[in-house]
């Protein structure tokens, strides 16, 4: 199928519209395509909003948001997929499918030579290997414990009166990491105030977190023997202190896209389009 990437593109005559929409722990997410009669799928827009504690809601809200900023009526979308952590929250979609399928047809859909992913989000974290058609060869996930996630870092920020947006740029400034021994992350946080008191840069502080950040998720990647090209995807992708500790774990240059935090509505979205090809079945 030939595809093509664009932002904020308004759609072509006689193109039909699709919609992903990907509710997250602490952001939901949806992003709209378009697929002309000769099937070219077009990447129209996307919206990030926080979820909040009514995730139905959030998911109508961020579905209105898309729609307003493309000038599309809602009537005008042929086909719904959701996923993510409340997907089947999302009452108005056509389908529900998982974030390893959504984010692994995300990557391929913006990025085609991709062979590996990792997703790094509020909730959990993931490492997919994709074979060469894009389709998902094999995935390992943390979804029990908080370290190696987003909600890690913030709880980690909150020890550190930061902000999440705060930790990258500061962690990089870092000239002695520290250590973070614990991987639990009520003993880890014990470990950063036990630091701040002791007086330790912020900077030397949140080098420590990246780094024990990027150990928990590059065991994941291990497990699954995972590949270059490799992209990371997820919130904490815009983090460019977890990024670069990543690399270092796994000896390899990480991709981060123009859009991470979107890639599951994307690839949710772009699997609305596919599957209006063969109607009936399942994608």
């Amino acid at each position: 199928m030939n595809i093509d990437l664009k932002e904020k593109t308004a759609p072509a005559t006689g193109a039909t519209i699709f919609a992903g929409i990907d509710i997250g722990s602490i952001t939901a997410k949806a992003a709209l395509v378009s697929k002309t009669r000769d099937g070219k799928i077009i990447l129209l827009d996307t919206c990030v909003i926080p979820t909040g504690y009514h995730h139905a809601q959030a998911a109508q809200t961020v579905f209105d948001a898309v729609l307003n900023t493309c000038g599309i009526d809602a009537s005008g979308v042929a086909r719904i997929v959701a996923t993510g952590y409340g997907r089947n929250a999302v009452d108005f979609s056509h389908k529900a499918l998982t974030e390893i399928l959504c984010h692994g047809k995300g990557a391929h859909f913006s990025h085609p030579g991709i062979q590996g992913i990792i997703d790094v989000g509020g909730q959990d974290s993931k490492a997919i290997a994709l074979d060469h058609r894009g389709q998902v060869d094999n995935f390992a996930m943390n979804d029990k414990c908080a370290a190696g996630t987003g909600r890690f870092l913030e709880v980690m920020a909150r020890a550190l009166d930061l902000s999440l947006d705060e930790l990258g740029p500061m962690g990089l400034k870092a000239q002695s990491p520290a250590k973070i021994s614990s991987i639990c992350t009520v003993f880890a946080e014990s470990e950063v105030i036990s630091m701040i008191a002791a007086q330790k840069s912020r900077a030397d502080i949140i080098a420590g977190i990246h780094e024990a950040t990027a150990v928990r998720v590059a065991t994941l990647a291990r497990k699954i023997s995972i590949k270059a090209p490799v992209i990371m995807t997820g919130g904490v992708a815009k983090n460019p202190g977890v990024v670069k500790a990543l690399e270092a774990c796994l000896g390899l240059s990480i991709l981060v896209g123009d859009a991470p935090q979107e890639n599951g509505a994307v690839g949710a979205a772009v699997l609305a389009a596919e599957s209006a090809d063969s109607p009936g079945t399942e994608t």
